[in-house]
């Protein structure tokens, strides 16, 4: 069975967070900074609601506290905020702070999804695969994992690689399937290095080389993205 992504923070933003905060130079200032922080975010300011949800989820400069973490984040969830509204996803899979409910995980994961978050976008495959929160879907499921992978995340290349190497959602193709395991191996995924060792076996040279070609072209693509 796939699994789920399930980080709620992303840390850039926390180290941004850092950098603001630690800017005052007392407990006073810090209190009005924090009180500014919460004014913009009443305003609408989706980012700072989200950067109120994660002070809260963590007890970062506020006392920690889950009501009003899921407020902040549920906010800037609505207003189309992407790594909030993953976060819900993550919540509602995982039955933190609101009761478990996979139909609801499938919809914060989805409008995440479409939007570009790779994690959702990985989680939301999973789900199809699973059969959780919608109907067990083998090419929804293939679908994510495929805009996922091409995003450069290592599990969505290994299941996907998968996929290939069994023919499920997917017509069986051992030079794809190598070529993704080869992908999320690359990214030290043991499960990966351990399937392309066994695909290896029931390939030719010729095809091991046309996949390897493959593998290659799809990395420079990925990391040219990834530098835009």
């Amino acid at each position: 069975m796939a699994h789920h992504s399930s980080h709620l923070v992303r840390l850039p933003i926390l180290f941004s967070i850092l950098i603001v905060l630690a800017a005052f130079q007392s407990s006073a200032a810090e209190t009005r900074g924090i009180e500014e922080l919460r004014q913009t975010a009443e305003q609408g300011d989706a980012e700072l609601q989200y950067i109120l949800g994660v002070m809260y989820a963590n007890g970062q400069w506020v006392p920690e506290d889950d009501r009003e973490a899921l407020k902040w984040f549920r906010k800037a969830a609505e207003q189309g905020y992407a790594e909030a509204q993953y976060s819900l996803g993550i919540m509602y899979a995982n039955g933190q702070w609101v009761p478990e409910d996979d139909r609801e995980a499938v919809k914060w994961y989805r409008a995440a999804a479409e939007l570009g978050n790779v994690r959702a976008q990985y989680n939301l495959g999973v789900m199809y695969a699973n059969g959780e929160g919608v109907p067990e879907d083998s090419r929804e499921a293939v679908k994510w994992y495929r805009v996922a992978a091409k995003q450069g995340h290592a599990d969505a290349q290994y299941n996907l690689g998968v996929r290939y190497a069994i023919g499920e959602g997917v017509p069986e193709d051992y030079v794809n399937a190598f070529t993704w395991l080869n992908l999320a191996a690359a990214q030290g995924n043991e499960k990966a290095v351990k399937a392309k060792a066994l695909i290896r076996k029931l390939m030719t040279r010729g095809q091991v080389s046309e996949a390897q070609n493959l593998a290659s072209d799809l990395f420079k693509r990925i990391e040219s993205s990834k530098s835009e």
